[in-house]
């Protein structure tokens, strides 16, 4: 399916019937970092969701432009693709790393429009972020918990080298679903438009977190303790916009914590559900 807005095709899918919840990925893989850790939670539940997983310009199958030139004009696109989708509809979000960062301004530009938001290892200060994706802030450094040698050994040089700059366990099952969920979409991603149109202006212009008011709706802000990409102490110092959020920090759990920590991930997004479920009836 898709969505043409100005000279972008939006490539989406779309699963489910009932309350949309629109997954945002993040910088670099396409729609199926989402798509694998989230569709076997919502199959699982007795709520009627429509889940609708779609490719940012320059990652995956929608093409970027060099018109986006950071991450308003990337706001714009991803408001006017919700318009197109839904219109008028009342929604929830979910988003990893710096898709995390674009839901906070979907909620900032449409606040009584959100019953609900999923943070994943969200991005949190967009000043300190590259053109090539990588974050500054305040991070621990990589610090590996479980690696098979003999696994790392069977990897080309490439794919080694991927998996090893940011995954804190290190083993077969890790390697299966980092390889199908993330490093097919990387493998895809449009560098040269990362790196010379979005990222000329990753930050919003303007103050996505300062909100008129506190979001009072159910907020799950899930991080990693090890994550040496985008940390979890910054996000912290957000906590207080969010008056029913839940934060939870895993152990053994970098920026891949929904494939590291898989059984703890789904129990947690299962229980957020619940929650939007029973606020809204």
């Amino acid at each position: 399916m898709e969505v043409i807005y100005k000279d972008v095709t939006i490539q989406y899918e779309v699963h489910g019937s009932g309350r949309p919840v629109f997954m945002i990925h993040g910088w670099g893989p396409d729609h199926r970092l989402m798509k694998g850790c989230l569709e076997p939670v919502f199959r699982s539940v007795p709520q009627p969701w429509t889940r609708i997983y779609f490719d940012l310009p320059g990652m995956g199958r929608t093409k970027g432009k060099p018109w986006i030139t950071g991450s308003d004009r990337m706001l714009e696109i991803l408001l006017a693709f919700i318009d197109a989708v839904i219109p008028g509809e009342r929604f929830l979000l979910a988003g990893e790393s710096y898709g995390g960062y674009l839901a906070r301004g979907v909620l900032k530009k449409r606040p009584a429009m959100v019953d609900g938001m999923l943070l994943i290892c969200s991005t949190v200060a967009p000043w300190v972020v590259t053109p090539e994706g990588t974050y500054k802030g305040d991070v621990p450094p990589l610090r590996v918990l479980e690696r098979d040698p003999e696994l790392l050994r069977s990897l080309s040089e490439a794919d080694r080298k991927q998996f090893e700059s940011i995954n804190v366990v290190q083993n077969a099952r890790v390697w299966a679903r980092f390889r199908d969920e993330v490093l097919t979409g990387l493998n895809l991603m449009d560098t040269d438009f990362l790196s010379n149109s979005l990222g000329k202006n990753v930050p919003f212009g303007f103050a996505v977190d300062q909100l008129e008011q506190p979001f009072d709706k159910p907020v799950l802000m899930l991080m990693g303790r090890q994550d040496c990409s985008v940390g979890y102490r910054d996000i912290w110092r957000l906590i207080e916009n969010y008056p029913r959020a839940s934060f939870v920090i895993l152990d053994k759990a970098g920026h891949n914590l929904q494939i590291e920590q898989d059984v703890a991930f789904d129990t947690l997004v299962k229980e957020w559900l619940g929650r939007v479920s029973a606020e809204s009836g």
